[in-house]
């Protein structure tokens, strides 16, 4: 290689990095600099009004798994923080399986519409979104609460006789995450079936396949790209999910986004919050993981 080769390719780079730098700052200052901040606090000690004292300290993470007795000082599981954790990952699992049950029939139904109607019939999905999430939240708890639209329904048509007690249940955060959260599983989906070749199904008819056949030895596999990815979705911002559950849990039935607010609000303890960030991130992480390995044995097999 020449030198004028040389001083060219050097020069291109020099380009090359004074353009991406100034993305590079923002990338750090914007994202990187406050996930450092948030795990340094994490292994700080807890100031007494809030905020934190510069001294290195295990009590953050210590407390998210364990307590302190206010009487013998001993330790003991922290019943409370699991439940929450067990809540969270729990209702994310069963919300993403039931975005799936809702989403698949309503990709499929998009997926096989002519051509020139799809793209109104994907307007209507994400038409929810141009909402802002509080409305939408609010909407749903009007929808099933005590006075509610579906309560009064039921009360005129002599189906019931008293209100039944939706809100402030798992069975409501479960209902408005579900709504919340499925034109995530229906996008994927479709964008899966969109490309699937009709003719697949009428080859496996031929070969007298049953129904159920079809769906879980043709459909489901072409379709699992889509799935995965509907599925994480879904799953990642259900974990962190704050306005839902402060909305229909009432304040009762906390999910670790709530748990993790409170920490840093009314709970004056920044440390465990930090901590409880990260456990969280963590979580997102491994998701995210299992996403990128199930795409790359995706492509491996195709």
């Amino acid at each position: 290689m020449s030198a004028a080769e040389t001083a060219q390719r050097a020069r291109t780079t020099r380009n090359a990095w004074a353009l991406v730098t100034p993305a590079l700052i923002v990338l750090a200052a914007a994202a990187i600099a406050p996930l450092v901040l948030v795990l340094i606090y994490s292994f700080l000690t807890p100031g007494d009004y809030g905020n934190v004292v510069w001294t290195f300290s295990l009590e953050g993470w210590q407390k998210v798994v364990v307590e302190r007795d206010i009487f013998d000082d001993s330790l003991h599981l922290a019943e409370a923080h699991l439940t929450i954790f067990w809540r969270s990952v729990s209702l994310s699992l069963v919300t993403t399986v039931l975005s799936f049950f809702a989403g698949f029939p309503t990709a499929w139904f998009i997926a096989t519409r002519p051509a020139n109607q799809r793209a109104a019939w994907l307007f209507l999905i994400t038409l929810p979104f141009w909402t802002n999430l509080l409305i939408r939240t609010f909407a749903i708890n009007q929808i099933i609460r005590n006075e509610g639209l579906l309560n009064t329904l039921l009360l005129n048509l002599g189906v019931i006789s008293t209100p039944l007690q939706m809100t402030y249940t798992e069975g409501a955060l479960l209902v408005g995450m579900v709504y919340v959260y499925l034109p995530l599983m229906v996008l994927p989906l479709y964008a899966a079936l969109e490309r699937f070749d009709i003719r697949l199904l009428e080859a496996a008819y031929d070969l007298y396949a049953s129904r159920w056949q079809v769906l879980t030895r043709v459909v489901l596999p072409i379709a699992r790209p889509g799935i995965v990815a509907g599925s994480i979705l879904v799953f990642v911002p259900c974990l962190g999910a704050y306005v839902t559950p402060r909305i229909l849990g009432g304040g009762k039935l906390m999910m670790l986004g709530n748990f993790i607010e409170l920490q840093f609000g009314q709970g004056r303890n920044w440390p465990l919050g930090a901590a409880l960030s990260i456990v969280l991130l963590a979580i997102v992480m491994a998701a995210l993981l299992i996403y990128v390995r199930a795409i790359n044995g995706e492509k491996r097999h195709g």
